[in-house]
């Protein structure tokens, strides 16, 4: 991966020179992407995660796309569910991060032509 990959992957959301390295991560991201469908990837993240994990990974996933649409925070709280300071911490990652949601949203979105918030 490229510098700015790896940077990525450990910069904190709001503290892009705040570096926290994570052994491994380039090499399960290059894992993930040997997998060709969605089947492939939920049955090698069943392998590496706990249920709870998952259910966790799946909540912040809709919390991201709650956030785009733009529903308010408590709604989400609801809906996900989750706790409006998980809310809160995925909105910070959104709008400060690196960049990762928006680009899955804007490819997933794409490929199911749903709406974007500008």
């Amino acid at each position: 991966m490229s510098s700015r990959s790896r940077n990525a992957w450990t910069e904190r959301a709001g503290a892009p020179h705040s570096v926290e390295p994570i052994a491994g991560l380039d090499e399960l991201a290059a894992a993930m992407l040997t997998l060709k469908t969605p089947d492939d990837v939920a049955r090698f993240l069943r392998d590496l995660c706990t249920l709870p994990e998952l259910e966790a990974l799946a909540h912040r996933w809709r919390t991201v796309q709650l956030l785009d649409e733009g529903v308010p925070y408590v709604e989400i709280a609801e809906r996900v569910p989750t706790s409006t300071a998980t809310v809160t911490r995925v909105a910070q990652w959104l709008r400060h991060g690196t960049g990762g949601y928006r680009l899955a949203l804007d490819r997933t979105r794409g490929s199911r032509g749903g709406r974007r918030r500008s």
